[in-house]
C-alpha cells in the first residue's frame, strides 16, 4: 500500500490515464446526498448533476448509481413506520425512490439532460438473457445521452436492503458496461490506515494490490450500510477486470473532474493489467 507521501511511479501511471476516460460509472452514498437531520439535500444532489453535466459536455457517458431512497421515504414519513424491520424499509425504499428521481430528473433536466432509471437485482446479473438486456437498454440510452440512475430494487431484494451496498452494484455494472473507471463517492476521503476521525490515521493514496493487510483495515467499517468492507469488495471485481477505482468524498469541490484530471484525490484501486496472468 501507498500512504500519502508521494505518488508512486504506478499511481502517477494510473491517474494520468484517467484523462482518457470515456464511461464512467459513479456511485453516490445516501450520506452524501443528505442533511443533518437525514432527509435529502437538494442543494447536495443540485451540486453532483452539476458536475454529471459538466462531463457529459465534455464527452463523457456516465452512469450514476445512487442510493438515498430509503432516506427520502423516511423525510416523508418521519415517525409513522417507526421500526428497522425489512417490510419496513421496503415501503420507505418504495416512497422515497419517487421522491430522488423527481430530484434528479428535475435538476438535470434544467442542464438539458434526461435521466432513466433503473432498479435491478442479483438475478440482472445471474441470468444471461435478462443481463444482456439490461446491457442493451444502457447502450441505447447512452446513445441517447440519457443518464441512466440505478440503484437496487429495495422493495423485493430483501437481502440486498438487509446487508446490501450500492458499492457492490456499481462495480458489477461497471464490469459489465466495461467502463473505464468506477468512481466510489462517500462521506470519508479514502482508505485510511485506521479510523478516519482518528489524527494518527492516514491517508492511503494508492492500493497497488488488495493484500491480506489492507483487507485487515476494513474490518471495523466506517459506518452505514456500505462501509469500507464493501467498497474494497467493489474495488476486487473492479480491479479484477481490468477497471481502475477512485474512493472519494463527495463534499469535495469538483470531485470529479478533478479526479478524471489526474489530480491525488481520494484513494486509487490499480487495475490489474489486462496481459498478466
Amino acid at each position: 500500500m501507498v500512504v500519502d507521501e508521494g505518488a508512486s511511479r504506478k499511481e502517477q501511471r494510473c491517474r494520468r490515464d484517467l484523462k482518457s476516460a470515456k464511461l464512467v460509472v459513479v456511485k453516490i452514498g445516501g450520506s452524501s446526498l443528505s442533511n443533518a437531520s437525514g432527509a435529502l439535500d437538494l442543494g447536495k444532489i443540485g451540486l453532483l448533476c452539476d458536475e454529471l453535466a459538466n462531463l457529459k459536455r465534455r464527452g463523457i457517458d456516465v452512469v450514476l448509481v445512487s442510493s438515498g431512497a430509503i432516506r427520502g421515504g423516511r423525510a416523508i414519513m418521519r415517525d409513522r413506520i417507526k421500526n428497522g424491520e425489512i417490510p419496513g424499509l421496503q415501503a420507505l425504499a418504495a416512497i422515497g425512490q419517487v421522491v430522488l428521481m423527481e430530484a434528479y430528473r428535475d435538476t438535470m433536466a434544467g442542464k438539458g439532460y434526461n435521466v432513466a432509471q433503473i432498479l435491478l437485482t442479483w438475478d440482472d446479473f445471474r441470468n444471461k438473457r435478462r443481463l444482456r438486456n439490461l446491457l442493451n437498454t444502457f447502450n441505447i440510452l447512452l446513445s441517447l445521452g440519457v443518464i441512466p440512475v440505478i440503484n437496487e430494487n429495495d422493495t423485493i431484494a430483501v437481502d440486498e436492503i438487509k446487508f446490501g451496498d450500492n458499492d457492490t452494484l456499481s462495480a458489477l455494472v461497471a464490469k459489465y458496461m466495461q467502463a473505464d473507471l468506477l468512481i466510489l463517492l462517500s462521506d470519508v476521503n479514502g482508505l485510511y490506515t485506521g479510523d478516519p476521525k482518528s489524527t494518527s490515521s492516514r491517508l492511503i493514496s494508492c492500493v497497488e494490490t488488495i493484500t491480506p493487510e489492507i483487507e485487515r483495515l476494513t474490518s471495523g467499517g466506517h459506518g452505514g450500510f456500505g462501509g469500507m468492507r464493501a467498497k474494497l469488495k467493489a474495488a476486487k471485481l473492479a480491479t479484477d477486470a481490468s477497471i481502475p477505482m477512485v474512493v472519494a468524498n463527495g463534499a469535495g469541490e469538483n470531485v470529479l473532474e478533478r479526479i478524471i484530471a489526474g489530480e491525488r484525490v481520494g484513494t486509487i484501486f490499480i487495475p490489474r493489467d489486462p496481459h498478466e496472468q
